[in-house]
């Protein structure tokens, strides 16, 4: 488990094809790998990553061909920086929200408009994930927990101060960049909740029987 406080910015130094899958090696700027074993998990733009390989400034990790295609790593290429956060130890701080390094959709910069003292940031997320973004909810972007502070559809707004674009590769976005999406995990346990009986039946998908319509059946709505 992770909080979505990055710990340093990354970067890739090498991704190789190994046929079924891809070994990722990632440079770990200044995050301290001196409590980093093998079999350990890292968050890398949130993507929860098994350490594989390692040294005292770099950690390799084996990505599946499905999560090359499902994350934003499709977009990535050497060289490419990445927000890196070892995971939670019992002890620590929760800074953030629980973060579970398993990405739900990637989502595109639509608008970046500076101000004074911050910086607003516009992505469009997939259309199926829009029902768990709500204003003033978390949301992990690239493994940045992060407040939601406007939705609009399936488009959130976001208010970022500096040290947060200095610390995450967030500062490094442009329209168009693609971002991993994680939504709140109590969101989706609450959807699953709601179907009550109806979880049990083989035909029930996440998410897809639950509407307005089935809210209102059941006396959520009044």
């Amino acid at each position: 488990m992770f909080t979505g406080i990055i710990e340093a910015i990354g970067s890739i130094s090498t991704l190789t094809d190994l046929g079924d899958n891809f070994r990722l090696v990632v440079k770990t700027g200044k995050m301290d790998m001196g409590d980093v074993h093998l079999g350990d998990s890292i968050a890398t733009s949130g993507v929860c990553l098994t350490v594989v390989d390692k040294g005292s400034d770099f950690y390799a990790a084996d990505v599946s061909a499905e999560t090359i295609k499902l994350t934003g790593f499709a977009h990535y290429s050497v060289g490419h920086k990445v927000n890196l956060e070892k995971a939670m130890l019992t002890n620590s701080r929760f800074g953030g929200h629980i973060v579970s390094g398993h990405v739900d959709g990637v989502g595109k910069v639509e608008a970046i408009n500076e101000h004074s003292n911050y910086i607003e940031v516009w992505v469009k997320a997939p259309a199926e994930l829009a029902k768990y973004i709500a204003h003033k909810g978390s949301i992990t972007v690239d493994g940045v927990s992060l407040t939601v502070n406007e939705v609009k559809g399936a488009s959130f707004m976001l208010w970022l101060i500096p040290h947060t674009l200095k610390e995450t590769v967030i500062g490094q976005y442009k329209v168009g960049t693609h971002v991993n999406l994680e939504v709140d995990v109590i969101a989706r346990y609450l959807e699953r909740l709601l179907l009550g009986d109806k979880a049990a039946d083989d035909n029930t998908h996440a998410g897809s029987d639950l509407s307005m319509a089935f809210l209102a059946e059941h006396g959520y709505l009044k």
